[in-house]
């Protein structure tokens, strides 16, 4: 069987869940090889290798984390040169799509993003999409090259194959292109304790119905009780009521959680089209004929800032 090159993402507390994701994938595809960045660490190999990669190829010249996406580009371009394989896997999100569409480009080959699932068929790559708001799920193939596919996070769950893997160095010679612009500091957010939006299983979303920034303290409330994320509405963020970092839509972050609450929120298509993928959702709205009802599995016609803190308080109860 071929390699599935898998991209690799770590965090100073070892690899964020998408990547192990990505590597249940690859093994429906072929023999899944993960690409790690950064200094030696056997502890995440090992982990890596729990996952099924039975070969940990590692850049590790520090140009692949003092510079932009480029370096990532050039290794991942030579690996495809030297190993031919079936795919190469991303995590969809903004750096991912940057690398995977460069790669592409490299490699002369077709691209998809954002697919929920990739499956072999008639010795071909197919993966699925989520498209048009949601509205349509479209099963797609790359049809002259490598394939490069991004995929959502939480499109499926994590399954451990162990493997006794196999570390196999990957530094290129880097081109004066790769180092064209350099990272000149970095600086930590500050920890809420709270899963990253694209990775969370659970997420609360307020929108405009929170009223205010002061009201999205419920929304706080209740995320921190299921240990879940909390996002919002782009009406919610253009009020500067939260972040921008934080906005689930369109033109915001797309999240695909088992549990998906939307407080407040209207459900226009903007919105949808960054939670659509989520499993179960369950809607809070004073309007009954709100579109967000459409597509809810389940109902609460009310007011959030009574619905809300009484949830809360009610699992915390039954938790205790």
């Amino acid at each position: 069987m071929s390699e599935v090159l898998v991209l690799v993402e770590r965090t100073d507390s070892g690899v964020r869940k998408p990547t192990l994701e990505l590597l249940t994938l690859a093994r429906r595809l072929g023999e899944p090889s993960a690409v790690m960045f950064g200094p030696p660490d056997d502890d995440t190999v090992a982990l890596l290798g729990r996952y099924g990669a039975g070969t940990v190829y590692l850049a590790s010249d520090p140009t692949v984390t003092e510079y932009l996406v480029l370096p990532k580009v050039e290794v991942l371009a030579a690996l495809a040169a030297r190993v031919d394989p079936a795919a190469v896997l991303v995590t969809s999100g903004s750096e991912g799509k940057d690398i995977a569409g460069r790669l592409a480009v490299r490699l002369e080959s077709g691209i998809i993003t954002d697919a929920v699932d990739v499956r072999v068929v008639d010795g071909g790559i197919e993966a699925e999409q989520s498209v048009v708001a949601g509205s349509w799920v479209a099963t797609t193939s790359v049809v002259r090259g490598t394939p490069v596919i991004t995929v959502r996070p939480n499109s499926t769950t994590p399954q451990e194959s162990p493997v006794t893997p196999t570390v196999q160095p990957a530094d290129v010679e880097y081109t004066d292109a790769a180092r064209g612009a350099k990272i000149l500091s970095r600086s930590a957010k500050a920890a809420t304790g709270r899963p990253e939006l694209p990775d969370a299983t659970v997420v609360v979303a307020g929108g405009r119905g929170v009223g205010s920034a002061d009201g999205f303290a419920v929304i706080e409330q209740l995320a921190d009780v299921l240990g879940a994320a909390v996002g919002a509405s782009r009406a919610a963020t253009d009020e500067k009521w939260y972040p921008h970092e934080f906005q689930i839509g369109q033109t915001g972050k797309t999240v695909a959680p088992q549990l998906y609450i939307a407080s407040g929120i209207s459900g226009a298509i903007q919105h949808r089209a960054g939670m659509q993928g989520s499993k179960t959702v369950i809607a809070v709205n004073k309007d009954p004929k709100a579109p967000i009802f459409s597509i809810a599995d389940f109902g609460v016609v009310g007011d959030l800032h009574t619905v809300l803190p009484r949830l809360a308080e009610e699992i915390t109860k039954r938790t205790s």
